[in-house]
C-alpha cells in the first residue's frame, strides 16, 4: 500500500555467540514478516573472530542503521521490536538495556543517543548471564556433563580475555543483562514489555525464570510462557505443535503491544 509503513523488527540470531548466521535463521525472519513486520535479520561478529563486546558493538551499529533507514524499506523505527533466541536473546536484552539505561560503553551510548526505545523485546530461551556458567548444574545436578561442557565453552570463548567470574562493577552488564535487571538500578527510560518463551526441558530455563521475576519486581510488563517438555530453541522446529503454539503466543503478544499504526 503506497505510503503505508509497518512496524520494524531487529532479529538477532542465536548459536552460542559462536556459529550460525542470519541465513540459518531465515525461518524466524519469514515467520515475523508474515505477521506484517519489516524484519531486519542481522549478522554480528562471532566469538571465534572476536570476543565480547564485538557482537554488541556490531549490533549497536545495526540498531542505529535500522533507526536511520527503516523507512526506506517500509518500516517504522518508532515501532521497533528487538528479538532473538539463545545467544541472540542475550544480545536482545543487551540492546534493550542500552536503549533504556544511560551507560558508559560506546555501543550503549550509540544506541541510547538514537532516542529510540523498542516498543517490545522478545528474548527467547536466552542465556542472560554469560559469567558463572556452572550455575546451571548447581541448580540442576542431573544436567549432563556434555551440556555443561558446551555452556562452559560458550562462556569461555565469548568472554575470552575477561574471565567468567561475575563483576560487581557493571563492566560486563551487556554480557550479563540479567544481573543489571536484578539490581535496583533505575532506567533513564521505561523498559518495554517483554515476551519470554522457553521450553521446560531447556537447560537455560533458569535464566528465563529469573528474567520474568526481575521484570515483575520492577513493574515491567512481561508475558513469560513455558512449554512443557520442550527443548532449547524448540520454536525453530515449526512443524512441532508446541512450536506452533509458541508462534501463536508470539503473534498475540505483538498484536497487544505493537501499534499497527502511528
Amino acid at each position: 500500500v503506497p505510503g503505508r509503513t509497518l512496524p520494524a523488527i531487529l532479529y538477532v540470531h542465536g548459536g552460542g555467540f559462536r556459529i550460525l548466521s542470519k541465513d540459518t535463521h531465515w525461518i524466524m525472519a519469514l515467520a515475523l514478516a508474515r505477521a506484517q513486520f519489516v524484519v531486519f535479520n542481522v549478522n554480528y561478529t562471532l566469538s571465534a573472530e572476536a570476543p565480547f563486546p564485538a557482537a554488541v558493538d556490531d549490533l549497536a551499529d545495526a540498531y542505529r542503521w535500522v533507526v536511520d533507514h527503516a523507512h526506506e524499506h517500509g518500516g517504522d523505527a518508532s515501532r521497533l521490536v528487538v528479538a532473538g533466541e539463545s545467544a541472540g536473546g542475550n544480545l536482545t536484552a543487551a540492546l534493550t538495556i542500552a536503549a533504556t539505561f544511560e551507560r558508559p560503553e560506546p555501543a550503549a551510548k550509540k544506541i541510547f543517543e538514537t532516542g529510540v526505545v523498542p516498543v517490545a523485546a522478545m528474548p527467547a530461551c536466552a542465556v542472560l548471564q554469560v559469567t558463572d556458567p556452572a550455575r546451571f548444574r548447581r541448580r540442576r545436578p542431573d544436567m549432563s556433563q556434555l551440556v555443561q561442557d558446551r555452556i562452559d565453552e560458550v562462556s569461555a570463548e565469548y568472554l575470552r580475555g575477561h574471565g567468567t567470574r561475575p563483576r560487581d562493577d557493571g563492566s560486563l552488564d551487556l554480557a550479563d543483562p540479567i544481573l543489571l535487571l536484578e539490581r535496583d538500578t533505575l532506567p533513564a527510560r521505561p523498559l518495554p514489555p517483554f515476551f519470554v518463551p522457553c521450553g521446560t526441558a531447556d537447560p537455560l530455563l533458569d535464566d528465563s525464570r529469573r528474567l520474568e521475576h526481575a521484570l515483575r519486581r520492577r513493574g515491567t510488563t512481561v508475558d513469560a510462557r513455558y512449554y512443557p517438555g520442550e527443548p532449547h530453541a524448540f520454536h525453530a522446529f515449526v512443524f512441532r505443535p508446541a512450536a506452533r503454539k509458541c508462534w501463536g503466543d508470539t503473534y498475540a503478544f505483538l498484536r497487544e503491544h505493537v501499534p499497527r499504526t502511528r
